[in-house]
């Protein structure tokens, strides 16, 4: 080839895809044609970009190259992996720009990942083109948080997760929660919170700055201790306790001058009355009579938190009781002083002395064995040395210096409450602090009040009432209980906002109890699982099959006659009781039932006042029983109950209420077998006697007391151990069959299994099986 030709060939140099790039200055030729080759600025422009141009593409070939040994290395690694590394054998010289080609499975990847990476490198380099824009494509959708915290309700959860409430109840069917019991306020474990955000396909993410939301204290509290300067001195509160039936009320009378003993049904106080006595030398004591019956606890456990003085009052001819220990420790527990009174003492059986000895043993140390308790002696029934016993009393108030603060708002304690036909609900209650007038808002427990009138213990009219002083106050919208604290607030809209404020800490408390209740139930559940797929894990799916099939069929429904046998052995119960402090005592002592594998108790409704039509469809729909303490029922009432086949059942006396109660538990029980002997006889000689193939045994026996009859049942009798029961085949007196042998008489017995051996000394005991009424084991402890 010529000079000429070679100047005419066009000179070309990979580019980045592999294409050949024009590099001659023929290709370069610009619009000038071929005669601009003889311009000399052409050349000296045309020299300069063929050197920028010629260093860029040194660049690229370099980049290329290094490019594409990283291919060549993640392919030999690939080979390596698939066991081809052994059958390959290379053959290239590291100069050739082009030995990676020989490698590569699939070129076509490797030329559009190195031209990938060459054009990004060229606009880097040039800085002419505009970069090129953001992919087009779609991000991949993330899944949303939910943020969350502990104790989250179903409505709240629900908000977070900008669902409805329908939505959670949707995710947690199925699940071991139950459904029917969830409200939107409910509170949710956090298993079921992760159950519901998983099946939403959503992220939790837990809140750690997440607070519970504190509500502002709405509450009514009590003020500030006054200061003492401006504090008045007030009369003593004494509570007179002891045991049932040793003169408490007696006393009380003498002291009050009054009969309220007498109108006590069955001579025993079944409520804690509250009496302002004045004595002659113008001291007045308020007393609060508390009972002394073992079912009262409750309430002589609060007539101690609100006293000041304790009058123990022991009878000297029974000495220390059940209820006289206990009124102790009611005592210590408050940490109020006590007055020992021994009454009875006019008795010829009576022994002061060795009550107060009997009473050491308590921690109760008299004054004439060096301790500080006063003792008097005195007889309730004549009224002697009660005046010594109200000395004590005033004595012992003085050194205690008792005062309080007779102005600002009220504070005070329901003694009682109960519910009156012509005025309401009706409190009784003692001041502890401030003056309490007519037209005050008070506020107790779960209820308020606007006082519309006030009354002593006598029904007489008050206008106002001082600390330490006993009230009835009429006005309440609830009643309250007996034992909730009295404050006096404001007005009736700030009463209202604190009644409103406690019932919604009671609410949220129940719902956090609640929840852990639904926590233990799903622990239950889910070991119950656990042994269950422990149980079956191991078996044979047709043995577990099996299985399973007689588990359902033992969970079969009951029949008609199994159902009605069911059904009786639950008792369910409606208590009625005039006053708050019975309906307590009667509730106590149902809590210390504890023969429900005998007859279950069911407490369907409890509440004060006369039984009503209300309570008696109570009853009907339950299959139950209405018990009324102190209470009435109207002819109506009465005749509605006897149509619908509705027991009614009214007692003044609780221990009667109890008994009642106690036998008609027992009703309900199922008959049991009583065994009656008829006779006994003594094996003296065994033998067998033939009949047809096989042998019989036979006892001989002697008949040592009563007389045995063939029709009656029979048991067998070793070593006092009963080894055999059932019935004769045969009895014989010599070779006769006989029905009865009497006693002194000798006979043969053969029974009904032919397996039992007879031995020599052996009793044979006739018997006869009767029904007789079954008793409930419960014990309510008097």
């Amino acid at each position: 080839m010529g000079h000429a030709e070679r100047l005419h060939q066009p000179k070309t140099a990979p580019n980045a895809l592999g294409k050949a790039l024009p590099a001659g200055p023929e290709a370069q030729r610009g619009p000038c044609g071929r005669d601009g080759l003889t311009d000399p600025q052409f050349w000296v422009r045309k020299r300069s970009r063929l050197g920028a141009e010629r260093s860029m593409n040194q660049k690229l070939l370099k980049l290329e190259n290094w490019l594409r040994l990283h291919t060549v290395c993640r392919q030999l690694h690939s080979l390596s992996q698939r066991g081809l590394l052994a059958r390959w054998k290379p053959s290239f010289s590291p100069a050739s720009p082009v030995w990676a080609e020989q490698l590569c499975a699939r070129p076509w990847q490797t030329d559009m990942l190195v031209g990938a990476a060459l054009q990004q490198h060229r606009l880097f380099v040039t800085k002419k083109e505009k970069r090129p824009s953001r992919s087009q494509l779609s991000p991949v959708k993330s899944k949303r948080d939910v943020e969350v915290w502990v104790g989250m309700t179903v409505e709240e959860l629900a908000k977070a997760m900008t669902k409805d409430v329908d939505y959670i109840y949707e995710a947690l069917l199925n699940t071991a929660i139950d459904i029917d019991s969830l409200e939107a306020n409910s509170y949710l474990d956090e298993v079921w919170i992760k159950e519901v955000i998983k099946k939403a396909g959503m992220k939790l993410k837990w809140s750690k700055l997440k607070q519970e939301k504190v509500r502002e204290n709405k509450d009514a509290v009590r003020r500030p201790q006054a200061d003492p300067a401006l504090l008045t001195p007030r009369f003593p509160v004494v509570t007179i306790m002891g045991h049932v039936d040793h003169g408490k009320t007696t006393l009380l009378d003498k002291l009050r001058k009054t009969q309220v003993a007498a109108m006590e049904v069955g001579g025993i106080t079944q409520h804690i009355g509250a009496f302002l006595v004045s004595l002659p030398s113008g001291e007045k004591i308020t007393f609060l009579d508390t009972p002394g019956h073992a079912a009262f606890s409750a309430m002589r456990a609060r007539g101690a938190q609100v006293t000041d003085i304790v009058v123990l009052v022991v009878a000297a001819d029974d000495g220390v009781m059940k209820q006289t220990v206990e009124s102790i420790q009611h005592a210590k527990e408050a940490q109020v002083p006590i007055i020992l009174a021994i009454n009875k003492c006019d008795k010829t059986d009576a022994d002061p002395e060795k009550v107060k000895k009997e009473l050491l043993a308590y921690d109760v140390v008299c004054e004439d064995y060096g301790g500080e308790v006063q003792a008097v002696h005195v007889s309730a029934l004549k009224g002697d040395n009660l005046m010594a016993l109200a000395e004590a009393t005033i004595a012992l108030a003085e050194m205690l210096e008792l005062k309080a603060d007779v102005t600002g708002p009220v504070e005070g304690t329901v003694i009682e409450s109960f519910t009156d036909k012509g005025r309401g609900p009706v409190t009784t209650a003692i001041i502890q602090r401030g003056t309490l007038r007519k037209g005050s808002i008070l506020v107790a427990g779960k209820s308020w009040a606007k006082v519309r009138l006030m009354f002593d213990e006598n029904g007489q009219t008050l206008n106002e009432a001082y600390p330490s002083m006993p009230v009835g106050i009429i006005g309440w919208r609830d009643l309250p209980s007996a034992g909730d604290e009295i404050l006096e607030v404001e007005s009736e809209p700030r009463a209202r906002e604190v009644v409103d404020w406690r019932k919604t800490e009671q609410k949220e408390e129940k719902g956090k109890d609640d929840l852990k209740i639904m926590e233990e139930m799903r622990k239950e559940h889910q070991e119950e699982h656990r042994k269950a797929r422990a149980k079956y894990g191991s078996l044979h799916w047709k043995k577990r099959s099996y299985m399973k099939y007689l588990e359902r069929k033992e969970q079969r429904p009951l029949k008609p006659k199994e159902k009605a046998e069911k059904d009786s052995s639950v008792l369910p119960l409606i208590i009625k009781g005039d006053v708050d402090g019975s309906v307590e005592a009667i509730l106590n002592l149902l809590d210390t039932y504890d023969a429900s594998h005998e007859c279950e108790l069911e407490l369907v409704h409890f509440g004060l006042g006369d039984i009503s039509e209300n309570d008696v469809n109570f009853a009907e729909t339950f299959d139950g029983v209405i018990y009324g303490f102190n209470v009435d029922a109207g002819k109506a009432i009465q005749q509605s109950a006897a149509q619908k086949g509705v027991k009614i059942k009214l007692h003044k006396i609780i221990y009667h209420l109890i008994e009642d109660l106690q036998e008609e538990l027992s009703s309900r029980l199922p008959h049991r077998l009583e065994e009656y002997p008829i006779g006994e006889a003594c094996i003296l000689a065994t033998f067998a006697v033939t009949e047809g193939k096989r042998k019989v045994p036979v006892a001989g026996c002697r008949v040592q007391k009563g007389q045995l009859e063939k029709q009656k049942k029979f048991k067998l009798i070793r070593n006092g151990q009963v080894i055999w029961k059932g019935s004769l085949t045969s009895m014989k007196h010599h070779k006769d069959d006989v029905s009865v042998i009497k006693t002194g008489m000798d006979c043969g017995l053969t029974l009904d299994e032919e397996k039992v051996e007879f031995k020599v000394g052996d009793e044979i005991v006739c018997y006869e099986e009767n029904e007789v009424p079954a008793k409930t084991s419960w014990d309510p402890g008097f």
